[in-house]
């Protein structure tokens, strides 16, 4: 949608930036955006594709993949040019980039090990096996008490 606006719209710089996604220093991250996130997902046209559980968990990565170089690709390519031609420059990660991101993912592990120890998951059909199940002939009793034909339950 992003280079069909720039094409209908006819900004000139707004097609620029589009052109330089797909042929500048980054088009190599943009075409990978391209082949995760458009390619990848028409494989689930085969139904062979969509009841595979390793195909379904692949494609996820892939697309999970292509999801944040979308990310990279529009926030670097639009941060690398700017206004003035003096001030373009590629864009080479520092230590607090590095750290930022390694820090997030540490982040998300450390609040999804306590989700997972302070709610851990238990299977409905291990809590089925709990309860005790009425014996054969009398219907279920009420969970309020109440009488059902005509006898308190």
């Amino acid at each position: 949608m992003e280079a069909f606006f720039a094409w209908y719209g006819a900004n000139s710089f707004e097609q620029y930036v589009s052109l330089n996604r797909m042929e500048g220093p980054y088009a190599p991250l943009f075409w990978g955006l391209m082949v995760c996130n458009v390619l990848a997902p028409q494989f689930f046209w085969i139904k062979k594709n969509r009841n595979n559980t390793i195909i379904l968990f692949i494609i996820s990565i892939i697309v999970n993949v292509g999801m944040w170089l979308e990310r990279f690709v529009i926030v670097i390519t639009s941060l690398h040019r700017d206004y003035l031609p003096s001030s373009w420059d590629m864009y080479y990660p520092t230590i607090w980039d590095w750290a930022t991101y390694f820090g997030t993912i540490g982040l998300f592990l450390t609040l999804i090990f306590l989700f997972i120890r302070v709610l851990p998951v238990i299977s409905i059909f291990e809590l089925r096996t709990l309860v005790p199940t009425p014996a054969e002939g009398r219907p279920a009793p009420h969970p309020d008490g109440a009488q059902v034909g005509g006898k308190k339950e």
